[in-house]
């Protein structure tokens, strides 16, 4: 059986158009899928639940909108990117520390400050900071937040001398604390902690070290003394001990001597010598009396 040439050629034609057909409504429909992942993506954004968003258009003659803020918001937000915008702020707390400044105590001498500050953002005052300032909490710190801090330590510093400042630091921290309490608050940022190494004038130092050490001489000295003085009394009362020892035995052999004394009469005393006697008379013996031997009468 022969084969109908031009009706296969036909046949495959037919198949090659409907398959352009079909691959074409594929890229149509790839392209319109993309188009529609790229408007939802460039028209909704997520704010983290730690933070807060604040949805504003870019130009608006409403008064009403104060700053073009039509309110906050969180999670998944929809908006238009051609007339509106999103801004965020964290109000979970931000630790930062400045780089060291210097300050001028009454007597002009120059003291460094090195501030470690953490503050968090009021979510109630987040608009009104939105509002007043449109930057983000990183310019705030080198902005807003910088100034405030170098003049609450420049306006407590005032207030002290060289050596007041050294010897009432705490007092001074709260001091400048308290300043930046009451100027960061009312602004919308609340201070949780804040902390200042403090480095006075190299004379200063040199003048502190100078005095702590003869305070430690002079205490060394103070012992010393004060160990001399204990020697001395547990010379004297060993010396007192001793003397006392002695006298009471003295008196013990004085009353020994008493009492054998006492208990010796002149025949004891014969009868010792007649004892020791070898028998020899005297050569020279005067009053011709016998030794030992009283022979008078009574």
């Amino acid at each position: 059986m022969g084969i109908n040439h031009s009706l296969f050629f036909r046949i495959l034609q037919e198949n090659i158009e409907v398959m352009k057909t079909a691959t074409k409504a594929s890229w149509i429909s790839l392209a319109v899928t993309a188009a529609v992942v790229f408007v939802m993506a460039s028209c909704c954004t997520t704010i983290d639940s730690a933070s807060v968003g604040i949805k504003f258009k870019k130009w608006s003659s409403n008064a009403a909108l104060r700053g073009g803020v039509e309110g906050t918001c969180r999670g998944w937000v929809w908006y238009n990117p051609i007339t509106e915008s999103i801004f965020e702020y964290p109000t979970y707390i931000q630790r930062v520390t400045y780089e060291p400044f210097t300050v001028n105590p009454k007597d002009a001498a120059i003291f460094s400050m090195t501030p470690t500050l953490a503050y968090q953002i009021d979510e109630n005052k987040a608009v009104d900071i939105f509002v007043k300032y449109r930057k983000p909490v990183r310019e705030l710190e080198r902005g807003y937040i910088n100034t405030c801090i170098f003049e609450a330590y420049r306006t407590c510093a005032n207030n002290y001398t060289s050596d007041e400042l050294m010897a009432n630091r705490a007092k001074f921290e709260n001091e400048v604390r308290a300043r930046l309490d009451e100027s960061m608050n009312r602004e919308g940022f609340i201070v949780r902690e804040f902390t200042t190494k403090i480095d006075p004038p190299a004379s200063l130092t040199a003048a502190i070290n100078a005095k702590n050490e003869a305070v430690q001489n002079a205490l060394k000295a103070e012992n010393k003394v004060k160990e001399a003085e204990a020697e001395a009394k547990i010379a004297i009362a060993k010396a007192k001990g001793e003397a006392e020892a002695q006298r009471i035995q003295g008196d013990g052999e004085a009353y020994y001597n008493r009492v054998v004394a006492a208990s010796l009469n002149s025949l004891l005393v014969q009868q010792y010598a007649i004892e020791k006697w070898d028998g020899k008379l005297p050569t020279y013996n005067g009053s011709n009396a016998l030794p030992f031997i009283n022979l008078s009468s009574k």
